[in-house]
């Protein structure tokens, strides 16, 4: 069976699960089965057997397996942010429609990812300014004291969304030009192995300046996550993993220097260090929401309380449960299905990464390897940052579950990410396929 036809294969379970899904929704609210959830399951495959096509004619080679699974994480997505609020699970459902016409676009326009290192300087400038936009007056919008949002009349995005790919695209293209020089200048130090400055300056000068406007709108899951993804790219590129201890033990020098003169920093660290602190509790923006977020999470146990059957929002008094269609859908998964439906969403995201990873080591030439370890590291990255958040094992921060939380910047940015890996994938299989 050929590569696209075990594709076409993979998308038929992601079409159950929606018309699955949205059936046990209606049977939970009206104690009804409707053929709606039908037409929902035969809307979702016609979308994606479209998307199917595109990559049949374009990419005949590329990976079989990454777009139906993420086109299981976007449906499970669907299902769940329909269940919370219907409403926003339309918009949600438009926004999935933009985000395959941006992979279908992607795939099309860009042809050869390779065309991106010719414009590496202005792709850095380009990710730099999405990240200053929300901290420009008149379009900035602050959330919990992040400045995160930008608003264009009706439409409201998260430039971090679109930044996290140019950043990774320019550090790929740097690196493939100077990871010699940083190997062979690197000189050792009280034995520890020091990349030499005259080649990794402009790299950190960049980097630098990017760290320093995410500081600046005070997005810290962007900047743990655009971090990581640095440090994953240092150690690929240059085989050295004291380049990378350096870089976590900066990072961790820096972390301890915010969290120490930051008050919104600080703030955030006192709510992850005790979120049951009567005092954080009870105060604006404290630590209600990562404590009811940990309580969800016990009351699901092994199980769950069952699909939909968690109350979210009582009739009378806050929701038990703030952003539940966002920064804490991973707590109503776990809920509602148990530990065990959460591990399995979790394997999904594994399965994805591992893909991710396969198609850089498939990948010959370095810009290619390198972009693809970038973008999968960044992806993984994205899913930690959120799921360690909501378990308590760092502090919460701002950022979507990748294809599951409700929000348009985000699914069209990932969407772009994995057009980009197939497209890399398309390439490597091809000469693997030539070389044999």
């Amino acid at each position: 069976m050929t590569e696209r036809n075990r594709e076409l294969f993979a998308l038929i379970p992601a079409s159950l699960l929606v018309t699955a899904g949205f059936a046990a929704v209606f049977i939970q609210r009206d104690d009804a089965v409707s053929d709606v959830s039908l037409t929902y399951g035969a809307v979702f495959l016609a979308l994606c057997v479209a998307v199917h096509i595109v990559l049949r004619l374009k990419l005949p080679n590329a990976d079989p397996y990454l777009f139906p699974l993420v086109a299981v994480l976007a449906c499970f997505g669907l299902v769940m942010i329909y269940r919370i609020d219907d409403t926003l699970a339309r918009e949600q459902a438009q926004w999935f429609v933009v985000g395959l016409v941006a992979f279908a676009a992607t795939v099309i326009g860009l042809g050869d990812h390779r065309k991106l290192e010719r414009y590496r300087y202005v792709i850095a400038l380009t990710g730099i300014v999405l990240l200053l936009l929300p901290r420009v007056p008149g379009i900035g919008q602050q959330v919990n004291g992040a400045y995160l949002s930008v608003n264009l009349g009706p439409v409201s995005f998260q430039p971090s969304e679109l930044a996290k790919i140019a950043i990774v695209v320019f550090l790929a293209s740097y690196l493939r030009d100077t990871r010699q020089m940083l190997v062979q200048g690197a000189r050792r130090v009280g034995g520890v192995t020091l990349p030499p400055i005259k080649h990794l300056g402009p790299l950190l000068a960049v980097w630098g300046l990017a760290m320093l406007l995410l500081v600046f709108i005070r997005d810290l899951g962007s900047s743990l996550m655009f971090f990581g993804g640095f440090l994953a790219l240092i150690y690929v590129a240059t085989n050295r993993l004291s380049f990378a201890a350096i870089g976590l033990a900066l990072f961790a020098g820096g972390t301890w220097f915010f969290a120490s003169t930051v008050g919104h920093v600080q703030d955030r660290v006192a709510t992850w260090r005790d979120p049951f602190d009567d005092r954080l509790y009870d105060q604006a923006g404290g630590s209600y929401q990562i404590a009811q977020a940990i309580f969800a999470q016990a009351d699901g146990g092994l199980f769950g309380e069952g699909f939909a059957q968690s109350v979210l929002n009582p009739p009378e008094g806050p929701p038990l449960l703030p952003a539940a269609d966002t920064d804490l859908i991973y707590a109503v998964i776990t809920n509602e299905l148990g530990l065990f439906g959460a591990v399995a969403l979790l394997c999904i995201y594994l399965l994805v990464v591992e893909r991710g990873f396969k198609t850089a080591l498939l990948a010959t030439d370095s810009f290619s390897k390198l972009l693809a370890t970038g973008l999968t590291a960044v992806f993984a990255l994205q899913v930690f940052v959120i799921v360690g958040g909501v378990t308590k094992l760092i502090p919460l921060t701002g950022v979507t579950l990748p294809f599951i939380s409700y929000g348009g910047s985000s699914i069209v940015a990932n969407f772009i990410l994995l057009a980009l890996l197939l497209l890399i994938s398309e390439r490597a299989r091809a000469e693997a396929k030539e070389a044999r």
